[in-house]
């Protein structure tokens, strides 16, 4: 009947299971710092929001932030630049949420192979935190690219009589990430490229760049990468020619124009989000004694069952629905069969697969 009801075994009945959905992510240029003639790009006084669409606009979508820092002990801290205090505060905060605190509660500086056990530290960076609505649980391991043109003209960074680029990929994600971040999993970020100095790079062609962290869609890029580039005396915008002119922006402007001198070189950005579901399948077993009889005022005429003609006729209900209840038999969800109603006679019997998603 359908008045009673039947048990589920979570050691026989139940199943958990998890898969990871993806999703392409591209990012052109022309949105970032084209179309829109920055009319989709919001200042704040410590980041920079970029939207998909002017942000005034109701259908427009914020997709990304950029914001800078160093660390107190860079070179570039001084008490006299624009926001220094801002700049290291910057830093320090993303690094506490991302490397974490020492043995002795100080905060790490961003650590330049991940390892943590000294060597390169990155001191100066630009951040992108993506937002969730791109990145969504993670962002899928080795699928990043990051394309930075490095032409000399700032009004049009990719093209010109030096038309560099560089990709900043993550080239060993699946299979090199590392786990000793409080903030979850994150990946090397490598530089590779014909703008690249040829003596700064290892024998494949690749200059570490920056980290990657998959779950909280945070990508950190060494601010020194500019340095090595062979366009280097205006790699970056109003900057006089040096041995690193990208220290004239970072550290001589406020947070909004270092970022504006990042965002106007991005050519591109791919990455593959990740979304993880997970799901509990139950077994709802219907055996041939099992929910032949209909509890439906209509299922009886004048005290018979209307789908027997004869006494010898095997009852018979259609099953349309699968109910999930609580221990106290509190309706708790429904699911619908799809395929239609199932016919349910003594001599037949089924499982059904109810899957919950969450």
């Amino acid at each position: 009947m359908a008045t009673s009801y039947k048990t589920i075994d979570p050691t026989t009945d139940t199943a958990i299971t998890r898969t990871l959905l993806h999703e392409a992510i591209p990012l052109t240029g022309s949105i970032i710092s084209g179309t829109y003639a920055d009319l989709n790009i919001e200042n704040f006084d410590l980041f920079q929001s970029i939207y998909d669409y002017p942000f005034l606009s109701s259908s427009a979508n914020h997709i990304f932030d950029i914001t800078v820092g160093y660390a107190a002990s860079s070179s570039l801290s001084n008490s006299l630049n624009p926001q220094n205090t801002q700049k290291i505060q910057m830093y320090n905060s993303l690094a506490q949420v991302l490397a974490g605190n020492n043995e002795t509660g100080a905060i790490r500086l961003f650590d330049r192979d991940g390892d943590l056990t000294g060597g390169a530290k990155i001191g100066e960076a630009y951040f992108i935190n993506f937002t969730r609505l791109l990145s969504k649980d993670e962002i899928k391991k080795g699928s990043f690219t990051l394309t930075l043109g490095l032409s000399q003209s700032f009004g049009d960074p990719f093209g010109g009589p030096t038309k560099y680029t560089v990709d900043v990929v993550d080239k060993s994600g699946s299979n090199g990430y590392k786990i000793n971040s409080p903030a979850g999993e994150y990946g090397i970020l490598y530089a590779t490229g014909s703008a690249l100095d040829a003596t700064l790079v290892d024998g494949t062609g690749y200059l570490p760049a920056g980290l990657l962290y998959y779950q909280a869609g945070i990508a950190v890029l060494n601010a020194d990468i500019f340095s090595a580039s062979l366009t280097l005396p205006c790699s970056m915008s109003f900057a006089p020619a040096g041995p690193r002119p990208w220290q004239y922006v970072m550290s001589g402007s406020q947070i909004t124009a270092s970022a504006d001198s990042l965002r106007h070189r991005i050519q591109n950005i791919s990455f593959n989000n990740t979304t993880e579901l997970n799901s509990t399948i139950y077994f709802c077993r219907v055996h041939h004694n099992d929910f032949n009889y209909s509890s439906n005022p209509t299922y009886l005429s004048q005290s018979k069952i209307r789908v027997k003609t004869s006494e010898d006729d095997e009852p018979v209900s259609y099953v349309t629905s699968c109910g999930m209840f609580s221990p106290s038999n509190e309706l708790l969800a429904v699911a619908k069969l799809g395929g239609g109603p199932l016919k349910k006679t003594p001599s037949t019997e089924f499982t059904l697969r109810v899957r919950l998603d969450y």
